[in-house]
């Protein structure tokens, strides 16, 4: 698993990671913090490269954090 830079969004730590899967693709998830409590949301979607699967993670963990879907 590769952890991506940690993003400042609001009161929250917003860091994307991924993960080669066996089929080739890079598997996408991110770690939505604040203070000592951590969520981390496995993503479906599958990328050609780690890059494109680590943006995707820190636009999805931004739009969790912005449109309060951590309740």
């Amino acid at each position: 698993m590769q952890t991506s830079q940690a993003h400042e969004v609001g009161k929250y730590l917003v860091t994307p990671m991924t993960r080669l899967t066996d089929t080739g693709q890079y598997a996408a998830s991110v770690s939505v913090r604040r203070g000592m409590h951590d969520r981390v949301f496995r993503l479906v979607q599958r990328f050609d490269s780690a890059a494109r699967a680590a943006r995707y993670a820190l636009a999805q963990g931004r739009h969790i954090v912005l449109n309060n879907q951590l309740a």
